[in-house]
């Protein structure tokens, strides 16, 4: 178990070290994709700001969950938030198949995969639940001041 940078783990300072590492990132999208991809749908880029946001908030509060509660089994950060990334871009790309394939085909001037998403997404995941963790700290511990 990774205790806080500051020592005193919280759930509430894991949410928002991943609600802004995920809103950074969706920023640099957000601001990148026009260069990227010219013909770029508005929403699509509101969407993605928006939706890297909240990737970061649900990282952070997985942070809780460091055993699988069914398995009874260790999930160390490093494993559940690239999991937790991948899944998220997934379902994105599930919904969103045929904007992303254009984002790609605009963006890199061929076709491949939109699923490539989800090893985006896991890698996102990382990052956030690197930081949400080294700053917030991640198990039941980050719950119990609010038990209270």
């Amino acid at each position: 178990m990774v205790s806080s940078l500051h020592g005193n783990p919280s759930i509430m300072t894991r949410i928002t070290v991943g609600k802004g590492v995920g809103f950074l990132i969706g920023l640099a999208v957000f601001v990148a994709l026009p260069w990227l991809w010219p013909e770029v749908p508005p929403l699509l880029r509101w969407g993605i700001l928006l939706w890297y946001t909240t990737m970061g908030a649900v990282v952070g509060v997985f942070g809780v969950l460091s055993q699988n509660p069914v398995l009874m089994l260790p999930m160390p950060w490093w494993v559940r938030a690239p999991v937790v990334g991948a899944w998220l871009n997934f379902v994105l790309t599930f919904f969103a198949y045929d904007q992303m394939q254009a984002g790609l085909v605009g963006m890199l001037g061929m076709s491949l995969s939109p699923f490539w998403f989800v090893a985006e997404g896991a890698v996102v995941g990382a990052i956030i639940g690197g930081l949400a963790t080294r700053i917030g700290g991640e198990g039941r511990r980050t719950v119990e001041m609010m038990e209270r």
